[in-house]
């Protein structure tokens, strides 16, 4: 069906994600085409992209959508539910362009293959790969003989995930195979692309333990061709990532960098086999110097677009359409790639899914559950834990054969996952929440945190928990606006702006208050403790309050004289294990932080000690960080960015002081058994452990 040229083709956009802008501004590209509407059920998303490519409706329902009277619609959600929308969007009576792959089964490729015929309407699917201007390059070079016959094609290809943001797991998470699906497929029909029809292909993959989202995080595929041999390799873990094709022949061989939109071609020349390879390298690496800085002006000036087969793929689809012609990606071209990896794809699927329910096996009742068990405080509580002779469970992310051998039960999930943690909770009497996400950036922060605790939380209400003790951070308290002459407490003011300070601050702010919320407005039993910096074995690797780690560097910022706000691990863990079993102390907000003065200059000339010439120290006046934060605040404006290092936080960076430390001494009946002093003692080898009597149980008092 063609559109007739006094009208213009209508087209809806189901899907937000990233993939849809580039199909958005190719078609914004062309007069003859009106995007009519964004549909997604994360409303938000639609409306952002609506806003920002002044597209008139955002909504989350198809139907909504369907009312505006599209002619095409270009489906760019997950591929589980490419068929449903298809199928729903062919019944509307529109033309669809389906984001690669196709669907996540032959047999529903083949249910959009048949209602798309029976409707008389046109099914098309994105292979963007083949619209790639390199690789179009390298076909118009094979055509014209550069290469000779051809003998073999390789796909090189390593990638990065968004990391798992928290809530029900995704596709990527679940699936075996989603990153062959979503990889893989582009590896296949390019391989077809140069050599022919695939006529087998072997597929392989295999788990290095490297990513918490992916279980099977490296991918092969050989295949045999019409016209030679091909690999497909898929990796997660290779850095600097790649994205190479090199295709292989009698005469010649052609190498293509699509990240950076380049390719070599190596020809025989006359002479000697090694002179005529050092003279084709030389040549390769001389154009490189002018062509590499020439693409970046190009992609800087909007003349080289980013994904730019996305968008020559879209852009050819609809003007298919407007033409009357025939699509240049086939619903049977989507389908054959479908085919030949089924059989790998449903094995993977199977393992994963196996695995995953296999997490979910009964569990006997415990005394307790501790999440974060793997990390620097969970380990320590969970070895005083043990010494007290209590059953005890933890949730890992991943497996750990040292901590297994320790407790009782280990469930392994990641806490953002609601499923899982309520799981690991069910059961457990008393749980200790000392997880949370340490690195990384918002998702896995919002994840493992801001997620995290609510799941712990609304779990422990749902199960009936005797007791959450939940450690949280006096990162939550104002830095920046604070007096430094007034005492604090646990009714200090808590941080004003915590989107300034960053993901850390923000999502443990959010989490202690869900917490605290739920104390009160639910009744539960919990406690919330706000440890002061956690020292102890191995913790002189981490920079201490005041002092920014920096490309290998610690940056001290302000006077040495300033006072630090530490406390030993076994008596943060003492502090835990009476908030757990304190009538007292339910309800309450205790901060525990040693008495003890230690100035940030002496934990770091013992630092410095001990770790000799592998520390490199330096120390900046906070007028000259302010001054660095300032021009790199501009560039982030000039940028549009968000930037790691701003006034405000340089402001946030002295070390909090001056504690009143009555509510642990108190209520909990707290006081620090190995101290500060004694404890940096044993950091630092000046003190073996045995000599400070350091237990860690609060049975010992």
């Amino acid at each position: 069906m063609s559109v007739s040229r006094d009208k213009r083709l209508r087209v809806g956009i189901v899907g937000a994600g990233y993939v849809a802008r580039y199909h958005i501004e190719a078609l914004k590209r062309l007069d003859d085409v009106e995007i009519v509407g964004i549909c997604d059920l994360d409303t938000q998303a639609a409306r952002r992209l609506a806003q920002t490519y002044g597209i008139g409706l955002a909504t989350s329902d198809l139907a909504e959508l369907g009312a505006r009277h599209p002619q095409a619609i270009h489906v760019l959600t997950p591929p589980s539910s490419h068929c449903a929308l298809t199928l729903r969007a062919l019944d509307m009576g529109c033309h669809v362009f389906v984001e690669k792959p196709m669907a996540d089964s032959v047999a529903e490729c083949d249910a959009m293959i048949a209602s798309a015929r029976e409707k008389g309407l046109v099914l098309s699917v994105d292979h963007s790969d083949l619209f790639d201007p390199m690789i179009e390059r390298a076909q118009a070079l094979v055509d014209a003989g550069a290469c000779g016959d051809l003998v073999a094609v390789d796909v090189w290809r390593s990638s990065d995930y968004p990391p798992y943001g928290g809530g029900p797991l995704p596709a990527m998470v679940t699936q075996g195979s989603y990153p062959f699906r979503d990889l893989g497929v582009h590896g296949l029909y390019t391989l077809e692309a140069f050599l022919g029809e695939i006529a087998e292909v072997d597929i392989r993959y295999r788990s290095t333990g490297r990513s918490t989202t992916l279980k099977f995080d490296e991918w092969q595929a050989s295949a045999t061709c019409a016209r030679g041999s091909g690999r497909v390799m898929l990796s997660w873990n290779v850095r600097p990532m790649l994205n190479r094709i090199v295709v292989q022949g009698t005469r010649g061989v052609i190498e293509i960098d699509r990240f950076l939109q380049v390719s070599h071609v190596r020809r025989v020349l006359p002479g000697p086999k090694f002179i005529g390879i050092v003279i084709g390298a030389f040549g390769g690496a001389v154009r490189d110097v002018f062509r590499i800085p020439w693409n970046v002006l190009r992609f800087a000036t909007g003349r080289l677009r980013p994904s730019p087969g996305i968008q020559s793929g879209a852009a050819a689809f609809a003007r298919a359409l407007i033409d009357g012609k025939a699509p240049p990606v086939s619903a049977e071209d989507g389908r054959h790639p479908i085919a030949l990896m089924e059989a790998a794809c449903r094995r993977a699927d199977d393992e994963r899914r196996q695995e995953l329910e296999a997490r979910f096996a009964a569990l006997a009742p415990v005394d307790v559950l501790v999440t974060g068990a793997s990390g620097f405080l969970g380990r320590t509580l969970v070895s005083a834990l043990r010494r007290r002779g209590q059953s005890v469970r933890v949730l890992v992310r991943r497996e750990d054969t040292r901590l297994a051998a320790m407790v009782q039960q280990v469930v392994v999930g990641d806490l953002g996952d609601p499923r899982i943690v309520d799981h690991a909770v069910q059961g457990a009497r008393v749980v200790y929440h000392v997880g949370a996400a340490m690195g990384g950036g918002p998702r896995e922060f919002e994840a493992g945190t801001a997620w995290g605790t609510r799941n712990v939380v609304d779990a422990c209400l749902r199960h009936g928990t005797d007791r959450l003790v939940y450690v949280s951070s006096m990162s939550v308290l104002d830095h920046a606006g604070r007096d430094p002459a007034v005492t604090i407490d646990e009714s200090s003011p808590l941080e004003p702006h915590p989107e300034w300070r960053g993901s850390y601050t923000q999502t443990k702010l959010a989490a202690e208050t869900y917490v605290r919320d739920a104390m009160r407005e639910h009744g539960l039993p919990a406690v919330v403790i706000r440890p002061g910096q956690i020292i102890g074995p191995d913790s002189e690797h981490t920079t201490p309050n005041g002092t920014l780690g920096i490309a290998g560097r610690w940056i001290a910022v302000g006077s040495p004289a300033q006072s630090l706000p530490l406390v030993y691990v076994d008596d943060v863990v003492d502090a835990l294990l009476l908030a757990a079993q304190s009538a007292d102390a339910e309800g309450e907000l205790v901060h525990v932080v040693d008495p003890a003065v230690v100035t940030q200059g002496e934990y770091l000339d013992r630092v410095r000690r001990k770790r000799g010439s592998e520390l490199r120290l330096m120390r900046w006046p906070t007028w000259l960080l302010l001054v660095l934060a300032f021009g790199v605040e501009g560039l982030g404006k000039v940028l549009r960015r968000n930037v790691p290092l701003t006034r405000y936080r340089v402001r946030s960076l002295r070390p909090l002081a001056n504690f009143d430390q009555r509510v642990a001494r108190d209520v909990l009946g707290w006081e620090p058994r190995v101290g500060v002093r004694r404890g940096m003692d044993v950091m630092f080898g000046d003190s073996p452990l045995s000599s400070v009597g350091v237990v860690t149980s609060v049975s010992d008092k």
